[in-house]
């Protein structure tokens, strides 16, 4: 259970172990106008959330817990579940595309392939024009190498 009392993002921790599709270089970056779209939108609110968040939890903490939730509380609460409910719609818009956000504040999105037979993950950052990285699975961000020329060709 959430130490909050409110729903919290739902932000992808563990790396699937059998990803759902398989994406190609040209499909992964056929899918980023939507990709970027999304994206924008997580990343523009996730500040707002993140903001409500912190100023919920600085009036809890000066707070008496015997009163129960301050009227100010309540309504940072209501907030901050209605900009969460966007954020994990959006999520799960990524998801259904197929790919796998890695970062709120960079805007990382990874999409399972494979190069030279074994998984990887095609690796994008908001703000780049194509996808032109990738990873081991299990080697994240810090991981990321440029895609081969000939792959890319």
């Amino acid at each position: 259970m959430s130490p909050f009392p409110f729903p919290v993002l739902r932000f992808p921790r563990s790396i699937p172990s059998v990803p759902p599709r398989l994406f190609t270089l040209s499909q992964a970056n056929a899918t980023l106008p939507l990709v970027r779209r999304i994206v924008a939108d997580i990343t523009a609110l996730y500040p707002e959330w993140s903001d409500l968040v912190y100023r919920y939890e600085l009036i809890a903490a000066q707070a008496r817990p015997e009163k129960g939730e301050s009227a100010e509380q309540v309504e940072l609460r209501d907030r901050i579940e209605g900009v969460a409910r966007r954020i994990n719609g959006f999520l799960e818009e990524l998801r259904q595309v197929g790919c796998v956000f890695k970062g709120f504040q960079e805007g990382l999105v990874d999409f399972p392939g494979q190069l030279d037979g074994r998984d990887i993950y095609w690796c994008w950052k908001q703000g780049e024009e194509e996808i032109r990285h990738w990873h081991e699975v299990d080697a994240g961000y810090a991981g990321r190498q440029p895609i081969p020329e000939v792959v890319r060709s």
